[in-house]
């Protein structure tokens, strides 16, 4: 059966799991009915990627009843409000993790969790998450994915218990860059790029509101470098978010992101089509750094703070503080504290580095090409090239 005609029998599959059948607002069909008719007419899955993508849909589906069931239960959640939310994004392997991780040991604002975001409730004492089943499956799947390939801790280090992007929360509204990571799904991802989300980031607020509903006091810190290719409307469910955008030669980042994507496909599919990732990617991300910058233009400078990933390098825990000062914050000697320690404990390149060979030169897409196509914005935040082209 192809994945269009198990529709039904993927959302009546999820009922029997979730115990419910509220999905809520049916604005995610959309996307969920365009993306099931790529996995069937484009997706080159092997037999471990078909299995995985129904997989995928049906957790999503269960998480979407599991939300809804939590929202019916404790409506007034969803009154609480989110204040000027902390977020980074930027350019994708622009060392945004890596601040993420070091601002998430901060005891005065509240991450996004992995395993929470994989399964969004109330968040529990902290006391009490080893014990919950949900942590429990969560470390299990990264503990799992770790034994498999060690070298991806080097590509993209996670954590349990550790601040986790927002992908999963948009994923809710199949709205997200991992479906077409993970596959080849031509047609999606031309939806997906021109996609209204507006409903994406209505749910990524009130799961926000959910997880943090035992937590109302501390403001969120959020991270997803996608966010920057969609932030119009992200400022319009989030007007007073604090945006820090991170920043790097496009030559030192995009044949790793290309790396990156060729290796999360090569174990959905065959054969692995290096030429049009990069083509799709160079084209997306300096889309999206352009209407960033169109937006910044517009608005109030101070909402924005830059970081480079040199500066970043050089003193980590003093760029924190540069972030918290441009944004009338300011960083408490107990954070003072947990900052230093975790960076003392997690210097760059802990976990190895990410190694990979120069594909976007092998696929016929040159520094030059690279330069020109994101020379926007570099002129813009005087970005200069890391190495000659």
């Amino acid at each position: 059966m192809g994945f269009v005609e198990s529709e039904d029998a993927l959302h009546e599959e999820a009922a029997r799991i979730a115990g419910s059948d509220d999905f809520g607002d049916p604005s995610y069909l959309e996307g969920l009915r365009i993306l099931l008719a790529a996995y069937d007419a484009e997706a080159r899955f092997n037999d471990y990627g078909r299995a995985a993508a129904r997989r995928m849909v049906l957790d999503t589906l269960v998480k979407r009843l599991r939300a809804e069931e939590q929202w019916a239960a404790a409506p007034e959640v969803l009154g609480h409000e989110i204040q000027a939310p902390i977020v980074i994004c930027g350019l994708v392997r622009t060392g945004s993790t890596a601040l993420h991780y070091l601002m998430g040991q901060d005891p005065d604002v509240q991450p996004l969790q992995y395993w929470l975001a994989c399964n969004p409730q109330p968040r529990p004492a902290r006391s009490e998450w080893a014990a919950n089943p949900d942590f429990q499956r969560a470390k299990a799947e990264i503990d799992a994915m770790y034994e498999a390939d060690a070298s991806l801790k080097a590509v993209h280090f996670m954590m349990p218990d550790g601040p986790e992007e927002c992908r999963h929360l948009l994923m809710q509204e199949f709205t997200d860059d991992g479906f077409e990571v993970n596959n080849h799904v031509p047609s999606y991802s031309e939806w997906y790029q021109q996609a209204d989300m507006l409903m994406s980031y209505r749910r990524h607020r009130d799961l926000l509101k959910l997880i943090g509903s035992t937590d109302t006091r501390r403001p969120w810190l959020l991270k997803y470098p996608v966010h920057v290719r969609f932030l119009r409307t992200f400022l319009e469910i989030y007007p007073d978010a604090c945006i820090v955008q991170t920043h790097r030669d496009p030559l030192a980042v995009f044949p790793s992101y290309v790396s990156l994507i060729s290796g999360f496909r090569a174990l959905n599919e065959a054969p692995i089509d290096k030429p049009e990732i990069a083509r799709r990617q160079l084209e997306l991300w300096a889309t999206g750094l352009e209407d960033a910058i169109d937006l910044r233009r517009k608005r109030d400078a101070s909402q924005f703070y830059d970081v480079h990933f040199s500066d970043f390098v050089s003193d980590p825990v003093g760029t924190v503080r540069s972030i918290y000062s441009h944004f009338g914050r300011s960083l408490s000697d107990a954070g003072e504290l947990a900052l230093q320690a975790w960076q003392e404990q997690n210097p760059q390149h802990k976990h190895g580095r990410h190694e990979y060979t120069r594909e976007a030169l092998e696929i016929g897409i040159t520094n030059q090409v690279i330069l020109d196509r994101f020379g926007e914005y570099m002129d813009y935040y005087g970005l200069k090239p890391e190495s000659q082209p």
